[in-house]
């Protein structure tokens, strides 16, 4: 089912009264989402993402705007009658209850002509459990599972419904990273095999990346990019986007164009043609910084760190951004780094130029 945010704004009262401007935790943020896509809803803590997935589900309502399932107005429909399936952080499962008992409860919410026969109700709830894979721990309560087999039991209870949307809210973030690994990519399968469109937010860039068709990039309550994953790790928008992407992430400068030439600090790093003179700030991604004999940036080497197929440099540089800056590249070509200076070639695939006001990207004249 396609979903459309329209002028979507949020606003909630202040809690400090003597404040009387509103918070905005959503900014009119317009989108429209795909029939049968896994969305990353992605953003730093507080930049509005759960409050944009309430307004999908309609546990908030919107200040102005317009939520849309397919061509439905959906905005004035309370959560029950939107078709929704929501897995919640915590799980939110019953203790007293069984698998099979929590897997079963939204059916039994159900009214009138939607009221299930029990043997249709127990089918449906075999197949979610089928689904996610926990069809052999129908009987267990939730004390008597892993945090991993938990999330499987709400996901399934949220399946169960056979929603037309499936929303996840930081699903992961109670697991550790084995199973954050595999549970994603569990989320992923199950999302492929039903065709529902699903929503996943996450502050986590890494499992936003690795299984959504698009992200969406937030902040401060308003969108800033949408584009495939790896779209917006290589063409950011602006200073934001590439510095919320990446890990490690992305090496923040304070530059100069000066002649159609990039300096970073006193250093000709690039030629830029048609970008025009003036200050900017310069992001150079770790694997865009090559070790280099002739090399035309020059830094201070602090340490190398082994990480076995690769090797992380980190250096230090007065035009930095922070303590110290990274380069990744095969362990190979580090075998020869000594304490003292270490020179860089710079990839410009890999290298962005931002306003250094405004942070959005300054393209040349090839539009790079």
């Amino acid at each position: 089912m396609k979903i459309v945010l329209d002028h979507l704004t949020k606003r909630f009262p202040n809690r400090n009264r003597k404040i009387k401007e509103e918070v905005v935790a959503v900014r009119d943020f317009t989108i429209e989402i795909p029939d049968g896509m896994l969305i990353g809803l992605l953003g730093p803590s507080g930049c509005g993402k759960s409050t944009a997935l309430n307004l999908i589900c309609g546990l908030e309502t919107p200040t102005e705007g317009r939520v849309f399932f397919g061509e439905d107005d959906v905005t004035d429909l309370p959560p029950e009658k939107r078709g929704v399936g929501l897995v919640f952080q915590n799980y939110a499962l019953y203790p007293h209850m069984t698998v099979l008992e929590n897997i079963l409860f939204p059916l039994g919410n159900f009214k009138g002509d939607d009221r299930l026969p029990k043997e249709e109700m127990k089918r449906r709830a075999l197949e979610a459990a089928k689904l996610v894979q926990i069809d052999g721990l129908l009987e267990r309560r939730p004390s008597e599972m892993s945090g991993g087999q938990q999330q499987r039991v709400a996901i399934a209870r949220a399946l169960v419904k056979r929603p037309g949307v499936l929303l996840l809210d930081e699903p992961l973030s109670n697991l550790d990273a084995r199973l954050r690994l595999a549970t994603r990519e569990e989320i992923r399968r199950i999302q492929r095999e039903t065709g529902i469109t699903t929503v996943f937010v996450t502050h986590d860039q890494e499992e936003a990346m690795s299984i959504s068709d698009l992200i969406i990039v937030m902040k401060d309550g308003a969108l800033h990019q949408v584009s495939k994953p790896q779209t917006v790790y290589d063409d950011p928008v602006n200073h934001f986007v590439a510095s919320f992407l990446g890990t490690p992430k992305i090496n923040s400068f304070a530059g100069e164009v000066r002649g159609e030439m990039l300096y970073i600090g006193e250093d000709a790093v690039l030629p830029e043609p048609g970008v025009k003179d003036g200050p900017v700030t310069v992001g150079v991604r770790p694997e865009g910084l090559l070790p280099a004999s002739d090399g035309p940036f020059v830094c201070e080497l602090s340490r190398v760190e082994v990480m076995g197929r690769d090797t992380s440099i980190v250096f230090t540089h007065p035009a930095f951004d922070g303590e110290a800056g990274r380069a990744i590249v095969d362990a190979e070509l580090t075998a020869c780094l000594e304490a003292g200076p270490v020179r860089f070639a710079l990839k410009p695939t890999k290298t962005y130029l931002f306003d250094a006001q405004t942070g959005e990207r300054v393209r040349n004249a090839s539009g790079v």
